[in-house]
């Protein structure tokens, strides 16, 4: 089997280990089949799409609806190399799956508007399935309704081009939508567990996903107060999907 590649863009290395240990674990894949790159820390690079047998992109503090003065010339970086890989995945249906600021990445594309109409506060919420997500290879292994951890502060307003809404949420539209058969973006995180989520709380406290920092106490009970066990299935699911390439 050819490896995975997980694409990082978290700069803080306690939320990045954290990050890549649940890719590797609700995956199913060790290191060696699901090689990291973490983007913050120096360009992409050539990537062969032929080398791997697909591509995962993790979360972080980045937003594209930022105004591009705000922007750091790495996350400048990191989203031109994005939209060159992106621009290459969608044409060739390449297997891709973008966490959180997968929305952002494959959302931008033509027709696509993302902004902060949509932005959810850090919690738990209930995520419910379309009739096009009941009906998709990867989707189709959740139940109609499960709950996910999730926290953004920007989402899809409209959908890119042939894009197909997958999951909903009350208070976000698009949750998930996949373009052509295999390009796939999720606003909730599929890699998050409870402890993964007091992880994040701890280290973004000071970067305005909730205010004041002193309520992370509460968020991190609440976190401990839920239950989440269907998002990793898609994981597990996609590799299973692609893993044979």
């Amino acid at each position: 089997m050819k490896p995975f590649l997980f694409l990082a863009i978290r700069a803080e290395d306690e939320a990045a280990e954290n990050e890549y240990a649940a890719m590797l674990r609700f995956s199913g894949l060790d290191a060696a089949h699901l090689r990291r790159l973490r983007l913050e820390r120096g360009p992409l690079g050539d990537v062969q799409l032929s080398d791997w047998s697909g591509i995962l992109l993790g979360g972080g503090p980045f937003n594209v609806s930022d105004p591009d003065d705000v922007k750091s010339p790495v996350q400048r970086r990191v989203e031109a190399e994005l939209r060159e890989l992106i621009d290459r995945v969608v044409a060739t249906d390449f297997p891709f799956f973008g966490a959180c600021y997968g929305i952002g990445t494959v959302g931008v594309l033509p027709g696509g508007v993302v902004d902060r109409t949509w932005g959810e506060p850090i919690g738990c919420v209930p995520v419910t399935l379309s009739e096009a997500g009941r009906d998709d290879p990867l989707f189709g292994v959740l139940p109609e309704s499960f709950s996910a951890f999730l926290g953004h502060k920007e989402a899809v307003t409209r959908l890119p081009h042939g894009g197909v809404v997958l999951a909903s949420s009350p208070a976000c539209p698009v949750q998930a939508f996949r373009l052509g058969r295999n390009v796939y973006a999720t606003q909730f995180h599929p890699e998050l567990d409870v402890d993964g989520l007091c992880t994040r709380i701890e280290v973004y406290k000071h970067h305005g996903y909730f205010d004041p920092p002193g309520e992370a106490v509460a968020l991190k009970e609440m976190a401990r107060a839920s239950t989440v066990t269907e998002p990793p299935r898609l994981l597990h699911r996609f590799v299973q999907l692609h893993g044979g390439n």
